[in-house]
């Protein structure tokens, strides 16, 4: 009978807790959203396969010596694997209509006022008693920047026990988008503004692209040093996809490596689905900042697109604006689609991706400030 009893407790059924069903309930919940829902899921599939594994009881995954930890160690609290895709989607990313249009540099800093403005909400929300700390309302925060990278990298340096929540709210606001902006960006356009008509973007030269991220390297280290870790791995990797001459560094960036990474990313952040970590008031607080950071940040880019609209001479459709979330390329798909719907001749797309990757930039440069302020 001993036997019996001691074999009976080294089950799952002997061990779990209401907790850890719940917690295994959210990783269903997040498989079903990249599965059926097709909801970033390049990402959801293991963070959420990640979150069943770390609440099977017994099985020891995410404790120290388990696999889960090993990787979290390894390439989170370490801050590699966000710097490893912030490679990979620089070497994906095509500057030219920012380079052709540098105004929207502004559209995609407009973009994110939400950082800062959820600084202060996180703050506020103290006093309902949630008790977050600066450094913790400074990695809420940049939940505002809809950058999943940049979110999980300033969250491991300054707020770790809180990366779980702040890595969902991130991603599921960042799969959201088709369904959260296009009712802000009607909101705050006329039928009107929508219709407007943008002139052709002029070709950027091989020369130009080169020389882009390396002047903004430097820009980022005169200023920013803060904030290089990221910026400088997003700007090696377009460097590579723009000279030429390293097209299968480039190719192994944007693919294999990108791939690898995104897969123990996701079960790194997955093993911070634990129970213990998740279940509280103050996932409930991120999660509802998270969605006022992502609208704040899309209502001041729409806002400062329509003031360029007033002031430049040539026309600016406002609905670009709402491109200056970092959400690459899903944002400036959408300003494109809500502009088609009200002029079927009103092609936005290479006019959104200029404040589209600025606001990719504009996201490291706030996690850089807020490292450099908090940290």
């Amino acid at each position: 009978m001993e036997s019996l009893k001691v074999l009976w407790l080294s089950t799952g059924l002997a061990n779990f807790e209401l907790g850890q069903v719940i917690m295994m309930l959210v990783g269903c919940g997040l498989l079903y959203l990249a599965i059926a829902r097709n909801f970033e899921p390049l990402l959801l599939v293991p963070m959420g396969f990640g979150a069943i594994l770390t609440n099977i009881p017994v099985a020891g995954f995410s404790e120290v010596g388990g696999l889960l930890h090993f990787i979290y160690y390894a390439g989170i609290d370490t801050g590699i694997f966000p710097l490893l895709i912030f490679m990979g989607v620089g070497a994906m990313t095509d500057f030219g209509a920012l380079i052709a249009n540098p105004k929207t540099l502004l559209l995609g800093a407009a973009a994110q006022f939400g950082i800062f403005a959820t600084l202060f909400g996180a703050i506020a929300l103290n006093l309902v008693g949630l008790d977050f700390s600066m450094k913790d309302a400074s990695a809420i925060a940049i939940i505002g920047g809809a950058d999943g990278p940049t979110a999980i990298f300033l969250a491991s340096k300054l707020a770790p026990e809180l990366l779980g929540a702040i890595a969902v709210a991130a991603y599921s606001y960042m799969a959201l988008v088709p369904i959260i902006q296009p009712p802000i960006m009607r909101a705050l356009t006329t039928v009107e503004e929508r219709k407007i008509e943008m002139a052709q973007l002029r070709h950027v030269t091989k020369v130009e692209k080169i020389i882009f991220p390396l002047g903004v390297l430097m820009m980022t280290i005169f200023f920013l040093p803060a904030a290089t870790p990221l910026v400088g791995m997003f700007c090696l990797g377009n460097l590579m996809r723009e000279c030429g001459v390293v097209d299968r560094l480039s190719s192994t960036a944007q693919n294999e490596l990108i791939n690898i990474v995104t897969i123990f990313l996701g079960l790194g952040v997955g093993s911070k689905l634990s129970a213990d970590q998740f279940l509280n008031a103050k996932t409930l607080g991120i999660l509802a900042l998270g969605a006022v950071a992502f609208s704040i940040g899309t209502a001041t880019g729409v806002l400062m697109a329509k003031l360029m609209n007033k002031l430049s001479k040539e026309k600016v459709n406002p609905l670009i604006g709402a491109a200056g979330v970092s959400a690459v390329p899903m944002a400036a798909r959408v300003a494109n689609k809500v502009g088609l719907e009200a002029n079927p001749h009103n092609f936005l797309l290479m006019h959104a991706m200029g404040p589209n990757v600025a606001g990719v930039l504009g996201s490291a440069v706030a996690a850089g400030i807020l490292l450099a302020l908090v940290g």
